[in-house]
C-alpha cells in the first residue's frame, strides 16, 4: 500500500480528501499543519495546536507541525516546510494529499514546489461541484464549526455556527458552499473516521485585520 502525507489544515476539505485517500488504497502517515508559533493556533484557520492534536489522536494519526512566525513572509514558510517534506521523502514517503477544489494557480504552486523534491500531489476532489462536496460531507456524518469568516463575502453572525444545511440554505448565492475562496474556514471535530469527537466550547468572537471575523474555540 502506497503511503501519503496530509496536508492538514483541520478543516472540511481536508477532512473530506483524508476520508476519500483511506478508501483509495493509500495509507496516510501523517497530517502535516502549518502553525503560527507566536500564536499556538493553525495559520489562517486560527484554532488552538490544543484542539488540532486532539482531532489527529481522534483520526489515529501522527500530526507534524509546520512552525512560522507572525511576521514571516512565503520564504520562510517554504524553507521549513521544504524541511519536513525531506524528511518525509527520506522516509520513503514521496505523496501529498491536498484538500485543493479549483484554485489552479494554488495547485500550481504546490506542484511546483514538489517537483523539485521530485514529489508528486494528489488532489481528491479536484475539479468536483463544491455544492456536491458539501452535501457529502454532511451526508458522511462530518460534523464542523466554522471558525472565521471573511466579512467581505459573509456576515460574522456565521462566525460560530455549526456547518449543515442550515448553514448553506442561509449563505448568499455569491459564497461558494466549500468557502474555497476564503469566504470562511472550518474545524472538523468528528465524522466517520474519528474515534471520538473532539470536545471543546465557543470563546470570544474576535475581529483580525479589520475584515476577519474569529470564533475561539476552547478545548
Amino acid at each position: 500500500m502506497q503511503k501519503a502525507l496530509i496536508s492538514w489544515s483541520g478543516g472540511k476539505d481536508s477532512a473530506l480528501s483524508l476520508y476519500r485517500i483511506q478508501r483509495s488504497g493509500y495509507l496516510p502517515s501523517f497530517l502535516l499543519t502549518t502553525i503560527t508559533e507566536d500564536y499556538d493556533r493553525i495559520s489562517m484557520h486560527g484554532v488552538r495546536t490544543q484542539l488540532l492534536e486532539k482531532q489527529a489522536s481522534s483520526l489515529g494519526l501522527t500530526l507534524e507541525k509546520v512552525l512560522i512566525s507572525k511576521e514571516g513572509g512565503n520564504e520562510e514558510y517554504e524553507f521549513r516546510l521544504r524541511k519536513v517534506l525531506e524528511k518525509s521523502l527520506a522516509s520513503g514517503v514521496s505523496s501529498v494529499v491536498f484538500g485543493d477544489i479549483f484554485l489552479e494557480d494554488l495547485r500550481a504552486y504546490r506542484e511546483k514546489n514538489l517537483a523539485r523534491l521530485q514529489m508528486n500531489g494528489i488532489f481528491p476532489i479536484w475539479k468536483e461541484d463544491t455544492r456536491s462536496l458539501a452535501e457529502e460531507f454532511i451526508k458522511l456524518r462530518f460534523r464542523a464549526i466554522v471558525t472565521c469568516v471573511d466579512t467581505k463575502f459573509l456576515d460574522k453572525r456565521f462566525a460560530g455556527r455549526i456547518y449543515d444545511e442550515d448553514f448553506l440554505s442561509e449563505i448568499p448565492d455569491d459564497v461558494d458552499p466549500c468557502g474555497e475562496n476564503g469566504e470562511f474556514h472550518t474545524f472538523v471535530f468528528d465524522g466517520p473516521n474519528f474515534s471520538k469527537p473532539v470536545k471543546f466550547k465557543k470563546g470570544i468572537m474576535v475581529l483580525r485585520d479589520g475584515r476577519f471575523f474569529y470564533c475561539d474555540l476552547i478545548p
